[in-house]
């Protein structure tokens, strides 16, 4: 089992647990949520944004890619997600939770990421 965590306690405390597996992407659905439905997009039309631009995303992080960097999969496609430890806190997520991601989408050549100024459980 790989635990991902952040901060002194990493070793307890995980953000992402590995204890159930993420729905495959085609099954990835979300009830109607009033007005944020307007402001969430798709992992597909946020990597057509311009670099700094701000993005909201709903899907599930399925893995983590590095130091505070997960790989978040909603039912269009994939992007690499930087939640840095002030943002991630003490939460923790398993690859089956609904999450809600909103930051600014970096694109640097072929690397796109986001980094996330907010980060809640649905």
């Amino acid at each position: 089992m790989t635990l991902i965590g952040f901060g002194a306690q990493a070793e307890q405390e995980k953000v992402l647990k590995q204890d159930e597996a993420p729905p495959p992407a085609h099954e990835q659905t979300d009830g109607y949520r009033g007005i944020e439905d307007a402001r969430i997009m798709t992992v597909k039309q946020a990597l057509t944004m311009h670099q700094g631009a701000s993005v909201s995303l709903r899907g599930n992080l399925i893995q983590e890619t590095g130091k505070d960097k997960y790989l978040l999969r909603d039912k269009t496609g994939e992007v690499e997600v930087l939640i840095p430890e002030k943002v991630a806190g003490d939460r923790q997520v398993s690859p089956d939770h609904l999450m809600s991601v909103s930051g600014t989408l970096e694109k640097k050549g072929d690397n796109v990421h986001v980094v996330a100024r907010r980060f809640l459980k649905e």
